[in-house]
């Protein structure tokens, strides 16, 4: 059971860690593609 609790402990921060900046960085990557595609747009009218 220990090990269970060592395992929790050790590994438990970093998942969450990584699932809380790829929640965040998923928003951001949505906005920086709209941007990218927007400028592709305004690039290709003139």
């Amino acid at each position: 059971m220990e090990e269970v609790f060592g395992y929790i402990s050790n590994l438990g921060f970093p998942i969450a860690l990584s699932i809380y900046l790829l929640v965040r960085l998923e928003s951001k990557m949505d906005r920086l593609a709209d941007s990218i595609e927007n400028l592709s747009k305004a690039l290709l009218k003139e």
